[in-house]
């Protein structure tokens, strides 16, 4: 059985429905799910001492979370729609926000600055580890991020596109994504 470490998306938490259904759709694997802040300097440590303890065969990010991903050294990475340039987005949005789904601590908000975005712009201009096994899946509706071009320009053609937007839904995820997933996997394993 495989342990996935599933890395939710911005306003989001642990348990978004994607854990969910990589749950189901890769049963028997195991999804771990933790919920991140939204400071980088408290999220990635956090995340590498998770991926450090729980030792995750897969690790899968989610927009902001496909984002936090890269930054992992972990051997196998699939990221769905990943957000390279999360400062933009973040500086649309500086402010309160609400979670999007609940969180185990609680929390209802959190608060975006712009001490927050620089902290973010920073990230993206340094350096990620491409010698790894990386698969990018990618929205072709996807109206909210988009980074495939600059994904493929640093991951050479490991981009995957599937017939939908951002957050894939749950027949993108069964007949595309996961697919995609099994062979990546499969490619890695055989």
């Amino acid at each position: 059985m495989i342990k996935i470490l599933f890395i939710h998306g911005l306003a989001s938490s642990g348990a978004y429905k994607m854990a969910d259904m990589l749950r189901q759709l890769l049963r028997p694997a195991e999804v771990v799910a933790p919920d991140l802040p939204i400071d980088p300097d408290l999220a990635i440590p956090i995340l590498e001492t998770f991926y450090r303890e729980e030792k995750p065969d897969l690790v899968v990010g989610l927009s902001w979370g496909g984002f936090l991903a890269l930054r992992l050294q972990a051997a196998q990475t699939v990221v769905i729609n990943p957000d390279l340039n999360i400062s933009v987005l973040l500086r649309q949005h500086i402010g309160p926000m609400e979670y999007l789904s609940p969180r185990r601590d609680g929390e209802l908000s959190f608060l975006i600055t712009e001490e927050i975005c620089q902290k973010y712009e920073s990230l993206e201009t340094g350096e990620i580890d491409t010698d790894r096994a990386v698969l990018g899946c990618f929205g072709e509706q996807d109206t909210l991020v988009h980074c495939a071009d600059k994904f493929e320009s640093i991951f050479p053609g490991r981009a995957f596109r599937y017939p939908g937007g951002h957050l894939p839904t749950y027949p993108e995820m069964k007949f595309h994504i996961i697919p995609a997933i099994r062979r990546f996997l499969g490619q890695k394993e055989g």
